[in-house]
């Protein structure tokens, strides 16, 4: 089995900074992307940030030069450093990694159970 545990959401005021974590763990061989995702109330879900195994990130528009992706192979985490946080940041984060488990071939997309971020005065 394998799970993801997030946490690091909360309530921010704007222009403030938040960092999410997902780690791993379980009967883990290897592990390829992760990314993180969020979901604004009434939205579909949308991805935030990727990160390849090589270290390589890519952003959506919104978030460009406000929020960095990371990651630590030897603790099989992800992080999210958030900062200049806007009202529109309001979500629940999802953390999703690509991992092949010990004894098979194939990988599989794993999620986080998802943490809230909410950014209000």
């Amino acid at each position: 089995q394998v799970q993801l545990v997030e946490s690091g959401g909360g309530l921010v005021q704007p222009g403030g900074s938040l960092r999410l974590s997902c780690a791993a763990s379980g009967s883990i061989f290897s592990i390829g992307a992760m990314g993180w995702y969020r979901q604004p109330p009434g939205k579909l879900r949308e991805l935030v940030a990727a990160i390849a195994s090589g270290g390589s990130a890519n952003y959506a528009d919104s978030v460009k030069g406000r929020f960095t992706i990371s990651r630590d192979n030897a603790k099989n985490t992800v992080y999210l450093q958030m900062n200049s946080l806007k009202p529109d940041d309001t979500a629940v984060y999802y953390c999703q990694q690509s991992i092949r488990r010990w004894g098979t071939t194939v990988t599989f997309n794993y999620w986080g159970q998802g943490t809230q971020v909410t950014v209000s005065s």
